[in-house]
Protein backbone atom coordinates (compact mmCIF):
# COMPACT_ATOMS: atom_id res chain seq x y z
CA UNK A 1 0.00 0.00 0.00
CA UNK A 2 1.18 3.34 -0.54
CA UNK A 3 2.81 5.18 2.09
CA UNK A 4 2.51 9.10 2.49
CA UNK A 5 5.23 9.90 5.29
CA UNK A 6 4.23 13.53 5.62
CA UNK A 7 2.04 14.99 8.26
CA UNK A 8 -1.47 14.33 6.49
CA UNK A 9 -2.73 18.00 7.48
CA UNK A 10 0.45 19.64 6.29
CA UNK A 11 -0.14 18.44 3.06
CA UNK A 12 -3.65 20.28 2.98
CA UNK A 13 -1.92 23.39 4.38
CA UNK A 14 0.62 23.50 1.28
CA UNK A 15 -2.20 23.26 -1.21
CA UNK A 16 -4.55 25.56 0.18
CA UNK A 17 -7.29 22.55 -0.47
CA UNK A 18 -8.85 20.25 1.11
CA UNK A 19 -7.68 16.86 -0.18
CA UNK A 20 -9.93 14.86 2.84
CA UNK A 21 -6.71 12.80 3.53
CA UNK A 22 -8.06 12.38 6.56
CA UNK A 23 -11.56 11.23 6.38
CA UNK A 24 -14.20 12.62 8.68
CA UNK A 25 -11.97 14.64 10.64
CA UNK A 26 -11.60 16.68 7.27
CA UNK A 27 -15.43 17.75 8.23
CA UNK A 28 -15.16 18.62 11.45
CA UNK A 29 -13.50 22.50 13.03
CA UNK A 30 -10.14 20.36 13.88
CA UNK A 31 -9.54 20.50 9.95
CA UNK A 32 -6.77 23.48 9.47
CA UNK A 33 -8.80 24.68 6.78
CA UNK A 34 -12.34 24.78 8.00
CA UNK A 35 -13.76 27.78 7.49
CA UNK A 36 -16.34 28.15 9.99
CA UNK A 37 -16.21 30.99 12.59
CA UNK A 38 -15.28 28.96 15.67
CA UNK A 39 -11.74 28.67 13.46
CA UNK A 40 -11.24 32.65 13.38
CA UNK A 41 -8.77 34.95 14.84
CA UNK A 42 -6.13 32.28 14.84
CA UNK A 43 -2.64 33.33 15.34
CA UNK A 44 -0.68 33.48 11.98
CA UNK A 45 2.31 34.02 10.68
CA UNK A 46 3.00 35.20 7.32
CA UNK A 47 5.96 33.87 5.34
CA UNK A 48 6.74 36.01 1.67
CA UNK A 49 7.23 32.72 -0.93
CA UNK A 50 9.06 32.89 -3.62
CA UNK A 51 7.35 33.10 -7.17
CA UNK A 52 7.16 29.30 -8.04
CA UNK A 53 8.71 28.83 -11.80
CA UNK A 54 6.77 26.93 -14.47
CA UNK A 55 8.66 23.72 -13.16
CA UNK A 56 7.88 24.26 -9.98
CA UNK A 57 3.81 24.62 -10.82
CA UNK A 58 3.90 21.67 -12.62
CA UNK A 59 5.75 19.65 -9.38
CA UNK A 60 3.63 20.99 -6.94
CA UNK A 61 0.16 20.32 -9.27
CA UNK A 62 1.47 16.50 -10.18
CA UNK A 63 2.22 15.82 -6.12
CA UNK A 64 -1.07 17.16 -5.59
CA UNK A 65 -2.74 14.49 -7.27
CA UNK A 66 -0.46 12.09 -6.16
CA UNK A 67 -1.51 12.98 -2.17
CA UNK A 68 -5.21 12.83 -3.48
CA UNK A 69 -5.40 9.50 -4.94
CA UNK A 70 -2.81 7.88 -2.42
CA UNK A 71 -0.59 6.64 -5.20
CA UNK A 72 3.44 6.47 -5.41
CA UNK A 73 5.82 8.01 -8.13
CA UNK A 74 6.24 4.73 -10.40
CA UNK A 75 1.84 3.86 -10.35
CA UNK A 76 1.47 7.18 -10.95
CA UNK A 77 4.31 7.47 -13.88
CA UNK A 78 2.66 4.07 -14.99
CA UNK A 79 -1.06 5.77 -15.46
CA UNK A 80 0.81 8.61 -17.28
CA UNK A 81 2.34 5.93 -19.95
CA UNK A 82 -0.68 4.43 -20.03
CA UNK A 83 -2.86 7.47 -20.29
CA UNK A 84 -0.75 8.50 -23.26
CA UNK A 85 -0.92 5.70 -25.29
CA UNK A 86 -4.43 5.75 -25.18
CA UNK A 87 -6.79 7.36 -27.17
CA UNK A 88 -8.52 10.52 -26.62
CA UNK A 89 -6.76 13.38 -24.40
CA UNK A 90 -4.18 12.40 -22.04
CA UNK A 91 -4.48 14.46 -19.05
CA UNK A 92 -8.25 13.36 -19.20
CA UNK A 93 -7.24 9.50 -19.61
CA UNK A 94 -5.18 10.10 -16.26
CA UNK A 95 -7.74 11.12 -14.58
CA UNK A 96 -10.05 8.57 -15.58
CA UNK A 97 -7.67 6.15 -14.51
CA UNK A 98 -7.12 7.37 -11.22
CA UNK A 99 -10.92 7.91 -10.40
CA UNK A 100 -11.36 4.42 -12.06
CA UNK A 101 -9.11 2.92 -9.12
CA UNK A 102 -10.26 0.46 -6.57
CA UNK A 103 -10.19 2.24 -3.90
CA UNK A 104 -11.28 5.61 -5.16
CA UNK A 105 -14.60 3.53 -6.11
CA UNK A 106 -14.85 2.38 -2.63
CA UNK A 107 -14.43 5.99 -1.17
CA UNK A 108 -16.77 7.52 -3.84
CA UNK A 109 -19.49 5.37 -3.44
CA UNK A 110 -19.40 6.65 0.19
CA UNK A 111 -18.78 3.16 1.73
CA UNK A 112 -15.21 4.25 3.87
CA UNK A 113 -14.75 7.58 5.56
CA UNK A 114 -11.22 8.13 3.13
CA UNK A 115 -9.54 6.68 0.62
CA UNK A 116 -6.76 5.10 2.92
CA UNK A 117 -9.51 3.33 5.04
CA UNK A 118 -10.80 1.81 1.78
CA UNK A 119 -7.37 0.44 0.74
CA UNK A 120 -7.21 -1.52 3.91
CA UNK A 121 -10.40 -2.95 3.51
CA UNK A 122 -9.03 -4.07 0.48
CA UNK A 123 -5.47 -5.26 1.14
CA UNK A 124 -7.07 -7.41 3.89
CA UNK A 125 -9.37 -9.67 1.22
CA UNK A 126 -12.94 -7.87 1.99
CA UNK A 127 -13.72 -6.70 -1.45
CA UNK A 128 -14.84 -8.95 -4.41
CA UNK A 129 -15.04 -7.87 -8.25
CA UNK A 130 -17.53 -10.14 -10.24
CA UNK A 131 -17.38 -12.46 -7.22
CA UNK A 132 -13.52 -12.49 -7.63
CA UNK A 133 -11.51 -11.29 -4.46
CA UNK A 134 -9.04 -8.83 -5.23
CA UNK A 135 -6.47 -7.57 -2.27
CA UNK A 136 -5.50 -4.60 -4.91
CA UNK A 137 -6.18 -0.70 -3.91
CA UNK A 138 -5.12 0.08 -7.38
CA UNK A 139 -7.48 -2.17 -9.78
CA UNK A 140 -9.16 -0.65 -12.42
CA UNK A 141 -12.56 -1.28 -12.61
CA UNK A 142 -14.40 -1.04 -15.82
CA UNK A 143 -17.94 -0.39 -17.09
CA UNK A 144 -20.06 -3.83 -16.10
CA UNK A 145 -18.33 -4.80 -13.07
CA UNK A 146 -19.84 -5.81 -10.18
CA UNK A 147 -18.51 -4.48 -6.72
CA UNK A 148 -18.83 -5.95 -3.13
CA UNK A 149 -18.28 -6.53 -0.22
CA UNK A 150 -17.89 -9.95 1.25
CA UNK A 151 -21.50 -10.91 2.72
CA UNK A 152 -19.87 -11.88 5.99
CA UNK A 153 -16.68 -9.00 6.03
CA UNK A 154 -16.60 -7.23 9.59
CA UNK A 155 -16.75 -4.36 7.11
CA UNK A 156 -20.51 -4.23 6.54
CA UNK A 157 -21.49 -2.55 9.53
CA UNK A 158 -18.76 0.09 9.11
CA UNK A 159 -19.66 0.89 5.57
CA UNK A 160 -23.68 1.04 6.00
CA UNK A 161 -22.29 3.54 9.29
CA UNK A 162 -20.44 5.43 6.79
CA UNK A 163 -23.35 5.29 4.21
CA UNK A 164 -25.12 7.12 6.23
CA UNK A 165 -23.36 9.73 8.15
CA UNK A 166 -22.42 11.20 4.31
CA UNK A 167 -25.94 10.31 3.28
CA UNK A 168 -25.23 14.89 2.30
CA UNK A 169 -21.96 13.32 -0.36
CA UNK A 170 -23.62 12.74 -4.28
CA UNK A 171 -22.46 9.45 -5.05
CA UNK A 172 -21.23 10.35 -8.91
CA UNK A 173 -23.69 8.80 -11.63
CA UNK A 174 -21.41 6.71 -12.97
CA UNK A 175 -21.76 4.38 -9.92
CA UNK A 176 -24.70 2.50 -8.81
CA UNK A 177 -24.59 1.50 -5.51
CA UNK A 178 -26.98 -1.09 -3.37
CA UNK A 179 -26.75 0.17 -0.17
CA UNK A 180 -29.03 -2.37 1.37
CA UNK A 181 -26.70 -5.35 0.00
CA UNK A 182 -23.58 -3.43 0.09
CA UNK A 183 -22.90 -4.10 -3.73
CA UNK A 184 -22.46 -1.70 -7.15
CA UNK A 185 -22.13 -1.67 -10.49
CA UNK A 186 -20.05 0.20 -12.64
CA UNK A 187 -22.14 1.73 -14.69
CA UNK A 188 -19.68 3.60 -17.23
CA UNK A 189 -16.37 5.56 -17.06
CA UNK A 190 -16.19 8.25 -15.26
CA UNK A 191 -16.31 12.10 -16.92
CA UNK A 192 -13.62 14.63 -16.61
CA UNK A 193 -16.11 17.28 -15.08
CA UNK A 194 -16.70 14.43 -12.07
CA UNK A 195 -13.61 15.12 -10.85
CA UNK A 196 -14.60 17.01 -7.79
CA UNK A 197 -11.07 17.86 -7.07
CA UNK A 198 -9.25 21.55 -9.06
CA UNK A 199 -6.73 20.20 -11.17
CA UNK A 200 -5.36 21.41 -13.75
CA UNK A 201 -4.08 17.93 -15.82
CA UNK A 202 -2.50 19.76 -18.62
CA UNK A 203 0.87 21.00 -16.18
CA UNK A 204 1.16 17.35 -15.36
CA UNK A 205 1.28 16.73 -19.16
CA UNK A 206 3.76 19.00 -19.51
CA UNK A 207 5.79 17.95 -16.23
CA UNK A 208 6.32 14.58 -18.15
CA UNK A 209 6.89 15.82 -21.87
CA UNK A 210 9.95 17.30 -21.09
Amino acid sequence: MAKVSKPLCKICRRYKEKLYLKGRRCETVKCPLDPRESKKKRGTSFVRRRKLSEYGLQLMEKNKVKFYYGVLERQFRRYFEIAKRSKGVTGENLLKLLESRLDNVLYRANWFYSRRMAKQVIIHGEVQVNGRRVDRPGFIVKPGDIVRLRPNSKYVNTAKECIEDYEIHIVPPWLKPDTENITMEIVREPDRSEVTLPIDEQLIVNFYSK
